[in-house]
């Protein structure tokens, strides 16, 4: 069986997985499902630029923003286009803007490279307050997608459909991604992570594929905030701060650098930690400013304690002790 088919069924029994589940759950459930999809596009697309290709950044929210405006402009200005081409566009525009960053960042790598995708981040929303009337100001732009198929109108509810929507991108991003690093170019982004010099030495152009690897991954960055837009119906400069970037990172940190399983991981605990801790505000009735932050507060003490007890994430953690157990079974039946 080839990679591709491989992955292809892998995400065909995901997707059923999705499905199935979101038939047994309420609507904001179903929300939350597909948040989970958007953000693991965004994680899985910096896992490839960070953990594969070793470059540091810090503004993937931009590419986000990118994404989630391209949308929100396109089905205000342009509504006979239908939704499936509105992401493609959104994604296409995110990835021209890391073509750019990743051929302006080429040179730069270390604290250096963190600091100009981290003004990228702190920047880019500011456009909104420069140009009010085409981006929305402070509001930003709401809209309304109407992707429901006249046939599933009154049978399927539009959380529903908006979850299988969202997971159905979000697994042809990641069979794109798989395919990437379990191939040629993914080997050439390891080989620039773990020494440039003998990369380059074998041959690997290292600015060209540098500049692929930003590319790729601002497309999948600018995929998942058009979806995020598709789903919330807005897209608002508040959702894209610098806390998001960070969020992202860590993230991909708490799953485990350098691999797509992770990249799941930590989207889960992205979402689903948060959401705990705000629940567990409600439940003890804290104060406003307590309820506020408790949340980020939790995500961050369990990342800190996942790095350092586990320091090669959630999923490095899982292969390492499933590892174990078959080394185990394998002496245990030879002896």
């Amino acid at each position: 069986m080839s990679l591709l088919t491989r992955h292809l069924l892998l995400a065909l029994l995901a997707l059923a997985a999705v499905v199935t589940l979101s038939l047994v759950v309420d609507p904001f459930t179903n929300v939350r499902i597909a948040t989970v999809g958007y953000y693991l596009v965004a994680v899985a697309g910096l896992t490839l630029l960070t953990g594969t290709n070793g470059q540091i950044s810090l503004g993937h929210g931009a590419f986000m923003f990118i994404g989630a405006y391209t949308v929100a402009l396109l089905v205000i200005h342009a509504p006979t286009f239908p939704f499936w081409l509105d992401l493609l566009l959104a994604a296409l525009a995110a990835g021209l803007a890391g073509a750019l960053t990743g051929a302006a960042a080429a040179r730069l790598a270390g604290p250096y490279l963190a600091g100009a995708t981290l003004a990228l981040a702190v920047g880019l929303p500011a456009l909104t307050q420069r140009f009010p009337d085409a981006l929305g100001g402070s509001n930003g732009l709401a809209f309304t997608v109407h992707s429901l198929p006249a046939g599933l109108t009154g049978t399927v509810p539009e959380t529903r459909w908006q979850a299988w929507v969202v997971w159905v991108a979000a697994l042809l991003a990641l069979v794109l991604l798989a395919n990437v690093t379990r191939g040629r170019f993914g080997r050439m982004l390891r080989a620039i992570r773990d020494d440039e010099v003998s990369a380059a030495l074998a041959g690997i152009h290292i600015g060209r594929a540098k500049i692929l690897a930003f590319l790729l991954s601002a497309t999948c960055g600018g995929l998942a905030g058009g979806l995020q837009a598709f789903l919330l119906g807005t897209a608002a400069p508040g959702s894209f701060t610098l806390a998001l970037s960070l969020s992202l990172l860590a993230a991909m940190v708490l799953g485990g650098v350098g691999s797509l399983w992770g990249a799941f991981w930590g989207t889960l605990a992205l979402v689903y930690v948060p959401a705990w801790g705000n629940d567990l505000t409600h439940g003890l009735d804290l104060s406003t400013d307590v309820a506020q932050h408790l949340p980020l507060a939790v995500f961050g003490v369990v990342l800190i304690a996942v790095v350092l007890v586990f320091p090669r994430g959630i999923h490095g953690t899982v292969t390492r002790l499933a590892a174990a157990v078959r080394k185990k079974e394998s002496h245990e039946k030879n002896s």
